[in-house]
């Protein structure tokens, strides 16, 4: 049983001899007691306020597909009287694990932009460096948490990064719908894939026209044309194989490639003028397309049987070699320059040990 609740009355107070100047409140009980507490004003450094307001001015979080998708900052650092001054260093990333965060720490960034993360389990710590900021592409939040521990691979790096006061950002599929972000690019490089020519007039005689297969409605402001996925038709038929060997160049200079033809289609003969492109897994975004040649991170065994018998050729690349170097060849400039108009001279730096985690191998070779 609870006793009977007291008449209370609350004046606030200021504490100019804190050394925080933290606000108080006195509560003055029935019985002419008083009791004082005081309210925790945590703030994330200037440095990741910048970080964060940048990627949404870039990539505003209203372009995510919220049915799903968890986007922003999904782990915060704090900034507290006497701790060391943040590097002005970002690490960007596609996924972010446990070897990511690794490399975060030892390159004493403070934030981590990444696309999606996903953590290996955690291991010793190391000797303590500056804090960093990754922002990353994929989320590593998608459900409620009702505990953090060592005990799950993901929780654990996320451990490791708060440790170090690292702070994380994750823009996922609002970078995939912006009009400058990755399906974007991907349709640029389709087009730049069809003019690599040895004919100058060919070349300067091609047209292409882009459109967003799944377009926004109603997108933020300087975000016209947002969407997901993207098709490009070119003004007239090129080889297919012209445009597999540049998309797959420059996507990371592959040699090897999964690929989904029509019964009969001989590719060194095939031309196309129609091609299509989503980022990921894209066969949901695809399948609203009438293009000859679909390019995706990856494919469901019967989305891909389907369009084969639709009588379309299929390009997948595992499904982050769709995304990774648009960080490295768009994205680091982007932001970087973004942080530059704001006066923040800022390193922005491409992970080195990210990489999609499916290999092809030579069986013969092992």
């Amino acid at each position: 049983m609870h006793p009977p609740a007291s008449h209370t009355t609350t004046t606030k107070h200021f504490f100019n001899d804190s050394p925080n100047d933290r606000e108080s409140d006195f509560v003055t009980m029935s019985d002419g007691k008083l009791k004082e507490w005081s309210a925790i004003h945590a703030q994330s450094p200037a440095f990741t306020q910048l970080v964060v307001k940048s990627m949404r001015e870039l990539f505003p979080e209203e372009l995510a597909d919220r049915t799903w998708d968890n986007v922003g900052l999904l782990l915060d650092n704090i900034e507290a009287p006497g701790d060391k001054e943040l590097e002005s260093r970002v690490l960007l990333t596609n996924d972010l694990t446990y070897l990511v965060a690794e490399e975060a720490i030892k390159l004493g960034v403070s934030v981590i932009v990444s696309y999606r993360k996903n953590s290996p389990h955690l291991s010793s710590p190391s000797k303590p460096l500056s804090p960093l900021h990754v922002p990353c592409h994929h989320p590593f939040i998608f459900r409620g948490l009702k505990s953090i521990t060592c005990a799950d691979p993901q929780q654990a790096t996320l451990l490791r990064l708060a440790s170090r006061r690292i702070a994380v950002y994750c823009p996922h599929t609002a970078l995939d719908a912006s009009p400058r972000g990755i399906n974007a690019w991907l349709a640029e490089t389709v087009e730049h894939a069809a003019r690599q020519t040895t004919d100058p007039a060919e070349t300067a005689e091609l047209k292409a026209e882009h459109r967003v297969l799944r377009p926004i409605a109603n997108p933020p402001e300087n975000n016209e044309g947002a969407g997901y996925g993207m098709a490009t038709t070119l003004s007239r038929e090129v080889p297919v194989a012209r445009i597999i060997k540049g998309v797959g160049k420059m996507l990371g200079g592959f040699r090897h490639l999964h690929l989904v033809q029509p019964p009969g289609c001989d590719l060194a003969r095939a031309t196309v003028s129609k091609v299509a492109v989503c980022a990921g897994s894209g066969a949901d975004v695809l399948r609203n397309s009438d293009a000859e040649l679909w390019i995706t991170g990856e494919m469901s065994h019967h989305d891909a049987l389907k369009a084969a018998q639709e009588g379309r050729i299929v390009v997948t690349t595992y499904h982050s070699n769709t995304e990774r170097r648009y960080l490295d060849l768009k994205l680091r400039d982007i932001l970087e320059e973004k942080l530059q108009e704001a006066g923040e001279d800022a390193d922005v730096i491409v992970s080195s040990v990210d990489q999609d985690p499916f290999k092809v191998v030579d069986i013969d070779a092992l």
